[in-house]
């Protein structure tokens, strides 16, 4: 692994070979300092969280050959070195797909080692096998929706002068959703869509002016996990709550989603990581 890998440099958007050898070369890290550096963030950060990584196109050999299929699910600290290209991700499982395996632990202990090492930190590795699909379940984020405002939207650059709060009112508690959200892949500039909840503590934050900001980052460019920290970062130095939290459920591509989810306060709970209806 090389500390100056770079997006431009990453699998993203070049062609790809598969030849089903399991190959964990092909995990592409990328540090995440780089990606924060755009953030005016350091070393340290005023958030702690976690990235959830599931992937639905996981398949690989039981020792008789035959092919064995189920949903990945990864947990990585918000606090690991690197994170990993999806590509590159997506590749190294396709490696898995004519590995004769002993069965799901294995695969998972091959994960969890090789994963951990291109994170740079442990991560989580749990396999959702094809017997207890029907168990997986759907559901939305809960919150006020933002969408439901009426509102009038003329700027799709990034303007965090949206962002405002009424210190005339009483501080309150909201959860805050919408499904609006889209931003951009840096290396192709392929659109990436989310819903996003907003959960914070402090004085109230105007919420059409909220709605009118997420809308601006219309053509923002990052990677999944840059863009909800940089919509933490924007609220969190314009709105000043004393508490933030940020999860975005972002729609698959390539058989993988990605949800980040950043907060300065715990509730001893990691956000749900069931599907909603655009997942």
């Amino acid at each position: 692994m090389s500390e100056h890998n770079t997006p431009a440099d990453s699998p993203l958007g070049k062609p790809a070979s598969y030849d089903g050898s399991y190959d964990p070369s092909l995990l592409y890290p990328i540090e995440r300092a780089k990606t924060r550096e755009s953030l005016g963030l350091g070393r340290t950060v005023p958030f702690f969280g976690i990235d959830i990584w599931n992937a639905y196109e996981l398949s690989w050999l039981n020792l008789r050959g035959k092919p064995q299929v189920g949903i990945l699910t990864v947990i990585v600290p918000a606090d690991s070195p690197n994170i990993i290209e999806s590509k590159s991700f997506k590749l190294y499982l396709n490696s898995f797909s004519q590995a004769k395996l002993a069965g799901a632990d294995a695969l998972c202990e091959l994960l969890r080692a090789d994963l951990s090492a291109g994170f740079g930190a442990p991560v989580q590795v749990s396999v959702v096998a094809q017997d207890a699909f029907a168990g997986q379940k759907i559901e939305e984020l809960e919150g006020l929706q933002l969408d439901r405002l009426d509102i009038d939207a003329d700027e799709y650059q990034p303007n965090i002068s949206f962002l405002k709060t009424s210190q005339d009112d009483s501080p309150v508690e909201e959860k805050l959703v919408s499904h609006l959200l889209k931003t951009n892949c840096p290396v192709t500039g392929q659109p990436d869509w989310a819903s996003l909840q907003i959960h914070y503590v402090g004085f109230p934050i105007n919420q059409e002016g909220l709605l009118k900001y997420l809308i601006s980052l219309r053509t923002e460019s990052g990677f999944h996990e840059q863009c909800v920290e940089r919509i933490f970062m924007d609220i969190l130095r314009q709105c000043r709550p004393t508490k933030l939290a940020i999860y975005a459920r972002f729609t698959r591509r390539g058989g993988i989603d990605i949800n980040p989810w950043r907060s300065n306060f715990t509730t001893g709970m990691r956000p749900s990581n069931a599907r909603h209806a655009r997942q």
